[in-house]
C-alpha cells in the first residue's frame, strides 16, 4: 500500500511538471515527463496504472503530438515484458485505442495490430486475426519503409488464405506490384528533399526484399493452386527460380526447376505456355535433370505420344514430387497430364491430316470413338483448333471453312495470275515470230 501511495505521489508530481511544460510549449520537456511517468509505472510493475496513465496523458488538453508519439513508442517496448498474455493484450488494446485516427502514430498502430493478430492466430482465431489485419491500409502510409509495407500486406494475404477467403486474398495481393521486387537494393538511398516525408527504418524482424519476393510467390502459388491455374503457378516458380540465392544453390533450384517443368506440361497450350516452354528448354541447368528435358521435348515434338509409355516412364518422378519443395502437384494433376497428352496428340494429327475418320483418330489417340469426339469438341469450343465433324459419315475435317469473300478474292487473284501468264505467253510468241521473220529476210 505504501508503495502504491509513493507511486501515486511521484506520478502526481510528474503530471504537474508535464502540465507546465505542455502549457509552455516545451516539446522536449513534455515528452520527457510523459516517458518518465510510464517508466515509473513499468518499474513498479503497475500495469493497470500504466494503461490508465497512457489514456490520461493522451487525452490531456492541447497534448503535443510529439509527446503522444514518444509515449506510444516507449510503451511498445514494454509489451514483450508483460507478465502474462491477458496483460499483454490489454496493453496492446490501450495503445491501439490511443493511436487510432492519429496519422503521426499510424506506423506504430500498424505494428500493434500485427502483434495482436499474431496472438489471435496463436489462439486459433484465424478469421478474427485476418479481420484485424484488414483494418489497416498500409499502402497509404508515406512514412513506412517499402519492405515493411510489403511484409504487412503479405501477412494480410497469408491470413486470408489460411481463413480460405480467396477473394480478399486476391484483392490484397494486387496491392503489390511484382516489379517492386526487381529494384536494386544495393543502390544508395537518395537523401529526402526538403518537404518530403521522412521514411522510417523498418522493424528489425522485417525480411529483405528478395526474401519477401520468395514469400510473395509462395503465397501466390497457394492462391492459384486452389483454382488449378497451372500456368500461373509455373510463372510463380519461374520468378522464384530467378532469385540469386536460389540459383546459386542446387539443393534449392533443382526442386523449383522440376516444378516448372511439371506445371508447364500440365498447362493448356497457348502462346504464353509455348514461350515459357521454349525458354525453359534453353536453360542449361536442365541438363542436370535429363528426365525432365526429355519430357519437355516430347511435348514440343510434332509426334503422337503414347500415354501408357509416357506414364510408365515418369510415374515415379510424378509421385516423388510429394517429398519435394511445394508438395504434391494436386489431386487432379495425373488426370490433367493425360488430358494434355490427348490435346497434344489431336494438335499433331491436325497438322498431318486435312481429313480423317473418327475411328482412325480414336486409334491414334488410344481412346474410344466417343472419348475422341468429346476431347476434339472441347478443343474446338476453346478455339485451340478448327475442325468439323461429319457424324453420319464419321469424318473429321481440319480445314477451316472459308468465307465467301475470301473465295471470291482467291478466284479474282487466280484469274489475274492467269491473265498475266497469257499476256507473257503472247509476248513471247510475238517475239519469237519477229525473230523468225527477220532471220528469213536475211
Amino acid at each position: 500500500m505504501e508503495g502504491d501511495r509513493n507511486l501515486e505521489a511521484k506520478i502526481e508530481i510528474l503530471l504537474n511538471v508535464e502540465k507546465q511544460m505542455r502549457q509552455a510549449g516545451d516539446v522536449a520537456g513534455t515528452r520527457k515527463s510523459a516517458i518518465d511517468i510510464l517508466q515509473l509505472c513499468f518499474e513498479a510493475r503497475a500495469w493497470t496504472t500504466l494503461n490508465e496513465q497512457i489514456v490520461l496523458l493522451s487525452k490531456r488538453r492541447g497534448q503535443l503530438k510529439q509527446a503522444v508519439q514518444a509515449m506510444v513508442q516507449q510503451a511498445m517496448q514494454y509489451i514483450d515484458q508483460t507478465p502474462d498474455l491477458e496483460t499483454k493484450i490489454e496493453l496492446i488494446k490501450t495503445l491501439n485505442n490511443v493511436a487510432a485516427g492519429k496519422i503521426y502514430v499510424e506506423i506504430e498502430r500498424a505494428r500493434l495490430i500485427k502483434k495482436l493478430a499474431k496472438i489471435k492466430e496463436e489462439q486459433g482465431l484465424i478469421a478474427e486475426a485476418a479481420n484485424l489485419m484488414q483494418e489497416v491500409a498500409v499502402e497509404t502510409f508515406g512514412a513506412m519503409a517499402k519492405t515493411e509495407k510489403i511484409a504487412f500486406i503479405l501477412e494480410q494475404v497469408r491470413l486470408c488464405l489460411d481463413s480460405l477467403d480467396y477473394v480478399r486474398a486476391q484483392i490484397l495481393s494486387r496491392k503489390i506490384n511484382p516489379k517492386v521486387f526487381e529494384a536494386d537494393p544495393s543502390k544508395e538511398k537518395k537523401k529526402p528533399k526538403e518537404g518530403d516525408n521522412v521514411v522510417e527504418e523498418p522493424a528489425p524482424d522485417i525480411p529483405s526484399l528478395l526474401e519477401l519476393k520468395r514469400i510473395y510467390y509462395e503465397l501466390m502459388i497457394r492462391y492459384y493452386f486452389q483454382n488449378n491455374d497451372y500456368l500461373e503457378i509455373c510463372r510463380c516458380y519461374k520468378a522464384m527460380y530467378e532469385i540469386p540465392s536460389v540459383k546459386e544453390n542446387p539443393a534449392q533450384w533443382i526442386p523449383v526447376l522440376r516444378k516448372i517443368c511439371w506445371y508447364l506440361v500440365l498447362s493448356p497450350h497457348d502462346p504464353m505456355q509455348s514461350s515459357l516452354h521454349n525458354s525453359t528448354l534453353e536453360d542449361k541447368n536442365l541438363s542436370e535433370i535429363p528426365h525432365f528435358r526429355l519430357l519437355l521435348k516430347q511435348l514440343i515434338t510434332v509426334e503422337v505420344i503414347q500415354w501408357t509409355s509416357l506414364w510408365n516412364t515418369f510415374k515415379d518422378e510424378f509421385e516423388n514430387e510429394k517429398n519435394m519443395l511445394g508438395g504434391s502437384l494436386g489431386d487432379k494433376a495425373a488426370e490433367d497430364l493425360r488430358l494434355r497428352v490427348i490435346e497434344h496428340n489431336i494438335l499433331v494429327v491436325s497438322k498431318y491430316y486435312s481429313r480423317i475418320t473418327l475411328k482412325r483418330l480414336a486409334d491414334l489417340l488410344c481412346l474410344s470413338i466417343q472419348e475422341a469426339e468429346k476431347h476434339l469438341s472441347e478443343m474446338v469450343v476453346s478455339k485451340a483448333l478448327v475442325a468439323k465433324i461429319d457424324r453420319p459419315v464419321g469424318i473429321v475435317c481440319f480445314q477451316p471453312a472459308k468465307d465467301s469473300n475470301d473465295i471470291l478474292n482467291s478466284w479474282a487473284s487466280n484469274l489475274e495470275k492467269l491473265l498475266d501468264l497469257v499476256e507473257k505467253s503472247c509476248h513471247q510468241i510475238h517475239k519469237e515470230t519477229m525473230v523468225h521473220k527477220a532471220a528469213i529476210r536475211v
